[in-house]
């Protein structure tokens, strides 16, 4: 099995860093990864978005052209990304940015006012972590110890408030429906 995922949103929000954690995820459960960020050359504010491919097979390319999970951080993004999800795909959606509903029928939405929630809970700059914890929800193969670990590979041992707020943030978008685990 092999996930197609694409996070799209403004340079700042972390759509860098949330394609990071999931690679290192996927590696630390021994499966093929691939990261491939893009962003605008005025990279904070500007237009970013990172394609993550998580497989059990070797990854052939690693762009991701029609993502099986789309996390939306702005409106932008899902403008320019919602009809390229595969069919029966995911879009989860920072609702806290984007003021409309997924126009299409046949892909699953999950809303999640990840920004708002960042703010309420201190946790400003999260919110791609908070929308990140919602996908995971439902991935079977994602437990507590294996997000520590990966943080763990990315939090600097010198900045440990990092790992806690980063941790926290996974925690709280869980909360919000996930996609169901895969069989397997």
């Amino acid at each position: 099995m092999t996930e197609r995922i694409l996070i799209a949103g403004f340079g700042g929000q972390g759509v860098l860093f949330a394609g990071k954690f999931l690679t290192v995820m996927g590696m630390l459960q021994g499966k093929q990864v691939s990261w491939l960020p893009s962003y605008g050359p005025e990279m904070r504010g500007g237009t970013a978005n990172c394609s993550v491919v998580i497989g059990d097979e070797p990854v052939s390319s690693p762009i991701v052209y029609e993502p099986d999970i789309l996390l939306a951080m702005n409106l932008p993004s899902l403008d320019k990304y919602e009809n390229a999800v595969a069919e029966n795909g995911w879009i989860f959606v920072n609702s806290s940015l984007v003021d409309r509903q997924i126009r299409r029928t046949n892909v699953r939405d999950v809303y999640v006012p990840a920004t708002r929630l960042a703010t309420e809970n201190e946790m400003e700059g999260l919110a791609n972590m908070i929308l990140a914890g919602a996908m995971l929800a439902g991935w079977a193969a994602c437990d507590e110890p294996l997000i520590q670990e990966t943080l763990k590979h990315l939090v600097s041992d010198k900045h440990p408030e990092l790992f806690d707020r980063n941790l926290q943030a996974l925690r709280l978008g869980s909360r919000f429906r996930g996609f169901p685990p895969q069989a397997g």
